[in-house]
């Protein structure tokens, strides 16, 4: 079985593919039947008490032997184009099906790669890609929105240069609005993940043209949200009531041991 072949073929269609950020909501999501999961870089760092971006590769590849079919892999092994390569052989050798790599320079003074730059480390990771054995869905992210920069002219003109330099997937996380992701999935011709968002819905992202929908850090940020209230409860008020919306201890005990689902 090419898992790479059948992530790829995924993408023929609307899917949603959740972020977990450790082994247990890892078998979590996966009992519900999402037909893939990638790393969320964001969660996995909160989940160790970092900041994102502050994860070291190596424990992020570590990470992604635990996990998932696809990674969140930042700007990968380093700044070059020789280093975007590496990051997709180790990649494939941690039984990735695919990954992503940014245009995010990690220098907050600087935060994007200029431009020729930028599709260079594109191009050399797709051409890694390729050179694998199996199939790899290789997937480049133009993180503009992200970082203060909401130039969707500029933002079209790389993912546009991304497709070209052999990106499988093209990806703008950040988009706010319908007509922007539309705009968007009209100026490519290569399956494109938007991140979700209140208000959109999956519907309304398949209609716009949307192949992949992932949730980035949002359901690390909803598990921290609930534990923040919870222990605002129990600070202020000296009760317990969240412990109602708890999921209860035996579905756990279940799913654990391999025969749960969300069905039990």
């Amino acid at each position: 079985m090419d898992k790479g072949k059948i992530f790829r073929d995924l993408h023929a269609s609307t899917f949603v593919m959740p972020n977990p950020w450790d082994v247990g909501t890892t078998k979590l999501l996966a009992s519900f039947g999402f037909k893939a999961l990638a790393t969320t870089s964001a969660g996995f760092a909160f989940s160790r008490g970092l900041p994102d971006g502050a994860v070291t590769f190596e424990a992020m590849i570590h990470h992604c032997r635990e996990v998932t079919v696809s990674a969140d892999l930042e700007r990968g092994k380093g700044d070059s184009a020789e280093q975007a390569a590496e990051t997709i052989f180790a990649a494939e050798a941690a039984g990735l099906a695919g990954c992503s790599i940014e245009d995010h320079t990690g220098d907050l003074e600087y935060p994007i790669y200029e431009f020729s730059h930028a599709v260079e480390r594109v191009a050399a990771a797709a051409e890694a890609a390729r050179a694998l054995k199996h199939d790899f869905v290789f997937t480049a992210r133009a993180e503009n929105f992200l970082w203060g920069k909401t130039d969707l002219d500029d933002t079209i003109k790389r993912l546009q240069a991304f497709e070209k330099a052999g990106a499988d997937v093209l990806y703008a996380p950040g988009l706010s609005d319908i007509d922007a992701v539309r705009t968007v999935c009209s100026a490519v011709s290569k399956p494109v993940n938007v991140m979700a968002r209140p208000g959109f819905t999956v519907a309304d992202l398949a209609a716009a043209g949307v192949k992949r929908v992932s949730l980035g850090p949002w359901l690390t940020n909803f598990a921290f949200g609930m534990l923040e209230t919870a222990a605002r409860e129990i600070q202020q008020d000296g009760t317990f009531g969240f412990t109602r919306s708890a999921m209860p201890f035996g579905k756990l005990q279940a799913l654990f041991r391999g025969g749960g689902t969300e069905q039990d």
